[in-house]
């Protein structure tokens, strides 16, 4: 199980490598949009993050719920928003900027909290 969980822990930090790395390549852009790293990313955190809970879970290790509870919703909202915008070719820099900071901010709760 240990590999698994370790396995899981690699996929869940690459789909956010892959997330903010999508985002952050485009800071200088003049318009911003949704790129298929960005959504892939999204999709993959969600999905292993879940996985990965469910693992400790079956492990017996102690899991503080309301931590994956928010990171969840926050992994949630921006999967859907970038699901949402994949097709458009510009999105508002408002909208990018969220994305980016949410994304960060679920990495900074999953360090500090």
């Amino acid at each position: 199980m240990d590999v698994l969980e370790k396995a899981l822990l690699f996929v869940h930090l690459v789909g956010m490598a892959a997330l903010l790395g999508g985002g952050l390549v485009q800071v200088t852009a003049a318009s911003k949009r949704v790129s298929r790293a960005m959504v892939d990313g999204a999709l993959t955190q969600v999905v292993s993050g879940l996985l990965l809970v469910g693992v400790l879970e079956g492990q017996d290790e102690s899991v503080d719920h309301a931590k994956v509870g928010v990171k969840f919703a926050i992994g949630l909202v921006v999967a859907v928003l970038v699901w949402i915008n994949r097709r458009k070719p510009e999105i508002p820099p408002g909208l990018f900027w969220g994305i980016v900071a949410l994304t960060l901010c679920n990495v900074g709760i999953a360090v500090f909290c």
